[in-house]
């Protein structure tokens, strides 16, 4: 039981750090990368480095992790993809005020957006991390 909920505590500290480093991450791409690149295309470059950012996190979550299993990291994988949603949305359309089809835009990939990649990122990283550590051990 004590072990569960240190993973759960420790899953719960992974997401947070994954939400503020994916903050700056944003906040990056408004004030650097759209004045000089345009809107669209600077939601597509910090959308890769939110990629590359994702996974960074979860390979140190995976190495201070050891004992937890594929399994497990495919549920917090999942919880983390839920989290982040949850947050999108809700946030999004009550306290940012936008519209449903505002917040879906972003996840057009036929329009050049790439939040999905993000999103799938979030729920695959954690597992694939752990999967690459085991193979090296």
């Amino acid at each position: 039981m004590e072990r569960s909920v240190n993973l759960a505590l420790r899953a719960t500290l992974g997401w947070l750090i994954l939400f503020v480093v994916m903050f700056a991450n944003g906040a990056v791409r408004v004030v650097v990368l759209q004045p000089r690149l345009g809107e669209d295309r600077a939601r597509q470059v910090a959308s890769l480095i939110g990629v590359f950012i994702v996974f960074a996190v979860s390979a140190v979550f995976v190495r201070v992790s050891p004992q937890v299993t594929l399994g497990q990291l495919m549920w917090i994988g999942v919880t983390w993809c839920v989290a982040t949603l949850a947050f999108e949305f809700l946030f999004g359309r009550f306290v940012s005020r936008q519209s449903w089809s505002t917040l879906l835009a972003d996840y057009n990939i036929l329009r050049g957006r790439l939040w999905l990649l993000i999103i799938v990122a979030v729920c695959v990283a954690p597992w694939a991390c752990g999967a690459v550590a085991q193979r090296a051990k």
